[in-house]
């Protein structure tokens, strides 16, 4: 099958197949005659594979560990196990970040029950001038995104 079918049967849009490819998530398929790329089922079963992963919020390193394991059936399934654990700490960690943001959100919210046009809005001010220790910009150290900060992988365990 070509990509636009592969595109269909895994739901997966065709900019994504080729970003995985180039990342060795999926493996280089065949060539036809014409140098279009020729996919087969075991292409479909590895996306849905990774979609379901990427839907569980998975990085790309711990999705390369989980296919390691599919491409060596026979093999110990210890690794499996502990990158579901770090994931659930990945995640637990998220949570509490989300929260404190959340509670960071609602006290700068509190800081204008205003409506009135030509008074100055209290949140935009705040955002624009914070008082000191005030919802002042966190250093980037602080600043987690899921993947960047909180997905960081230990060492020995990306491959």
């Amino acid at each position: 099958m070509k990509i636009g079918e592969l595109a269909v049967a895994s739901a997966t849009q065709i900019e994504t197949i080729r970003f995985y490819e180039r990342e060795g998530l999926i493996p280089t398929p065949g060539r036809s005659a014409g140098n279009y790329r020729l996919y087969d089922d075991s292409h479909v079963q590895r996306l849905i594979f990774i979609r379901r992963c990427r839907g569980l919020d998975m990085a790309l390193d711990e999705i390369r560990t989980l296919l390691r394991f599919i491409d060596q059936p026979g093999a110990d399934c210890g690794e499996v196990n502990q990158v579901l654990d770090d994931h659930i700490g990945h995640v637990a960690k998220r949570i509490q970040e989300l929260r404190a943001l959340e509670v960071e959100l609602r006290d700068l919210r509190s800081r204008c029950q205003s409506t009135s046009p030509g008074q100055a809005c209290a949140i935009l001010r705040e955002l624009n001038h914070p008082q000191v220790g005030e919802l002042a910009p966190r250093p980037a150290s602080d600043v987690h995104t899921h993947v960047g900060a909180v997905h960081r992988r230990k060492a020995g365990v990306n491959s």
